[in-house]
C-alpha cells in the first residue's frame, strides 16, 4: 500500500492491512474452509508458518527500503504478521457480517494500546 516515505511506520502498517482486507473481501467461507484444513494437518500448519515468515522478511525489507533501520524494520514486520494472524482468526470464527479489515484494524488498535501501556 502506498504511503508517503515520511509517514510514520504505523500509518504504513494500517494502509497495508487495509489493502490485505480488501483482497479477502467476499472470501470468508473459503477462508474458513482453508483455515480448518490447515488446522487439521501439521504439515500444512508448518507450511503456513513458513509462508508467514517469508512475508515478514519481505515486509522488513520493504521497511528497510523506506529508510527504517534494524531492528525496527523486523519488529514492525513481525507485529504486522501477528496482527494479521489474530485478526484473520477472529474474522473466520465470527458469524456476523464484519469484514477482515474490521478485525485487522481492531487487532492493530489493540496492539497499539498494549505497546502504549508498556511505556
Amino acid at each position: 500500500a502506498a504511503t508517503p516515505p515520511q509517514a510514520p511506520p504505523i500509518e504504513a502498517v494500517g494502509a497495508a492491512l487495509d489493502a490485505v482486507g480488501e483482497v479477502f473481501a467476499g472470501r470468508r467461507e473459503r477462508s474458513r474452509v482453508r483455515q480448518s484444513v490447515i488446522r487439521s494437518h501439521a504439515e500444512l500448519r508448518e507450511r503456513e508458518l513458513i509462508k508467514l515468515a517469508r512475508l515478514s522478511d519481505a515486509l522488513a525489507a520493504a521497511f528497510g527500503a523506506r529508510g527504517m533501520g534494524e531492528p525496527a524494520a523486523s519488529l514492525t514486520a513481525e507485529a504486522i504478521i501477528a496482527v494479521f494472524r489474530v485478526g484473520f482468526v477472529r474474522w473466520v470464527e465470527t458469524e456476523d457480517d464484519s469484514e477482515l479489515g474490521d478485525h485487522l484494524r481492531e487487532s492493530l488498535a489493540e496492539l497499539r494500546e498494549v505497546t502504549r501501556e508498556c511505556r
